[in-house]
């Protein structure tokens, strides 16, 4: 007998549908999976055995029978254990031991040797992908449910074990009935998990603006870079505040639109780190100065997404910025610009979107006290010049705003009387300026003014003749390329949105020129 059920992937962020086809035919007992499979496919012959006898069924190791198990197409690769429920029931199938329709059903779980369910990575890309490809049901491990009922006009069924799923597949007729009048009618054992409703909560984050003192010139610059998604370094003696600005940025962060939830949630699940059902705030990731290349960028063998992409919608934080390996500072040029990133390895390659807010935090020397009123630099000219050229020109021109954090005064840290703006109260202004850009780009995929190409500019930005003047005198002066040149005119308009301004005023250029990169790299 033959069976065919369908199954799904997720190998890095791309998804296939798998064909689980089973035949059992005569001959000396063997039980052999074709089609490309990794070695926890091969393993799954003794999970599906355990678990097929555990519940209730005969065993496929009784008997003579030959099984052979087909993944196809059979020019993919296939790895993973999401394929243990699908050949199960294609087994269960083929040796008549239950009956039911395959068409528009799809099956994905890994099987405990008790017939449990276990949780598998990528629920939402392949619910995702299902409705694309017309399915109508998927069956999953219940602990999925909720991540992939974000995905509405599918039924999603959340499953505890094997036999709870063949009882409810193919039920058998004395069992959970009722008698209504002269009907007997089956009470359902499985219910469609419930579309998931998206609810938006405060973020939760320890630092409020209102609890750092002093740093207004940062706290704009940072306010500036949450409302336009542009790429913020910070520079400053030690222990100046520039990690607790970071971590509170996180909490000025606009809040993710339904499409936003369903990315970062799809790409933490296929990543196998959702430690919630929905991803609902955009990331902070935060990966130490000693990160490898392949975990900040993605990669391995079959490439999998890394710091980059898991921060994809939300905050790449890099602290102590040159310190980080010059391959991966440099890795960053193509997320930056293009805002994906390709990863390529000689098994494969992926593309990986990768649309992030950059936040780099770094001191302007080894010691951290070079040009500081507090402390005197003990740094050596070479070690100094040294440690500013792990930062490229082309990374410094993809960085929008420079912020200087300066050394506070200690009159300052214990004056009670002082309280800074609330993050609500900055967020606000944010989300404000946000649905400005929404409505700019109603009509194309931009969502942010930080995204604008060379056209857009001219038709979403364009210069009075005395701002351009402006401009181009103090480009010369400065020295800018011209990736910097229109990266301070996004800037501008973005300075102009929060100021409820529907032209570029020459203030706004000159508070965006004033952000480029001045003596930390001198």
């Amino acid at each position: 007998m033959i069976s065919k059920i369908h199954s799904a992937q997720v190998i890095g962020l791309k998804t296939d549908i798998i064909d689980v086809e089973v035949d059992i035919g005569k001959g000396l007992r063997s039980f052999s999976i074709v089609g490309l499979p990794d070695k926890a496919i091969d393993e799954a012959k003794d999970r599906i055995n355990a678990a097929i006898k555990n519940s209730g069924f005969k065993s496929p190791q009784k008997g003579n029978k030959k099984i052979i198990v087909s993944l196809a197409p059979a020019n993919i690769r296939k790895e993973g254990s999401a394929f243990d429920l699908a050949i199960a029931l294609g087994f269960l199938l083929a040796n008549d031991e239950i009956k039911f329709p395959t068409k528009g059903k799809i099956f994905i779980g890994e099987l405990a040797l008790s017939g449990d369910l276990r949780p598998v990575n990528g629920a939402l890309l392949i619910a995702k992908l299902a409705k694309a490809k017309g399915f109508e049901e998927i069956y999953l491990p219940a602990i999925n449910a909720k991540e992939a009922s974000l995905i509405s006009g599918l039924k999603i069924f959340g499953c505890q074990n094997l036999k709870e799923l063949t009882d409810f597949l193919s039920p058998k007729p004395k069992l959970d009935t009722i008698q209504v009048e002269t009907e007997i009618i089956a009470e359902p054992l499985l219910k469609p998990e419930p579309e998931a409703k998206i609810v938006w909560t405060e973020p939760t984050h320890l630092i409020d603006f209102a609890d750092i003192k002093s740093q207004n010139n940062a706290k704009r610059g940072l306010e500036i870079a949450s409302a336009g998604g542009h790429n913020v370094a910070m520079y400053g003696p030690p222990g100046t505040g520039k990690t607790m600005l970071a971590k509170a940025f996180a909490g000025i962060m606009p809040p993710l639109s339904i499409d936003e939830i369903i990315e970062a949630t799809g790409i933490h699940s296929a990543a196998g780190i959702l430690a919630e059902d929905l991803i609902i705030h955009p990331a902070f990731r935060s990966p130490h100065h000693t990160s490898s290349y392949v975990s900040l960028v993605g990669g391995g063998a079959w490439p999998k997404p890394g710091e980059i992409t898991l921060a994809h919608r939300g905050v790449l934080f890099l602290d102590e910025f040159p310190e980080f390996d010059k391959r991966v500072i440099e890795a960053l040029r193509q997320p930056l610009e293009d805002r994906i990133i390709s990863v390529a390895r000689s098994k494969g390659s992926m593309i990986f979107p990768a649309s992030f807010i950059l936040v780099a935090a770094m001191n302007p020397c080894p010691c951290g006290y070079r040009g500081s009123r507090v402390k005197e630099c003990t740094c050596a000219m070479g070690q100094i010049q040294k440690y500013q050229r792990k930062i490229s020109g082309p990374i410094v021109d993809r960085i929008d705003l420079w912020l200087d954090v300066p050394a506070v005064n200690h009159e300052e840290l214990s004056d009670k009387s002082k309280k800074g703006e609330p993050s609500a109260d900055i967020r606000k202004r944010i989300i404000k300026a946000r649905e400005i850009q929404n409505k700019r780009f109603s009509e194309s995929k931009l969502k942010t003014n930080s995204e604008m190409g060379v056209k857009e500019l001219k038709i979403h930005a364009p210069l009075t003749d005395s701002s351009t003047k402006l401009l181009n005198d103090s480009a010369k002066r400065l020295g800018l390329s011209a990736r910097a040149y229109h990266r301070i005119i996004k800037l501008s308009r973005t300075i102009a949105d929060l100021a409820g301004s529907d032209k570029i005023k020459d203030e706004h250029l000159l508070e965006a020129l004033q952000y480029r990169p001045k003596n930390i790299f001198e």
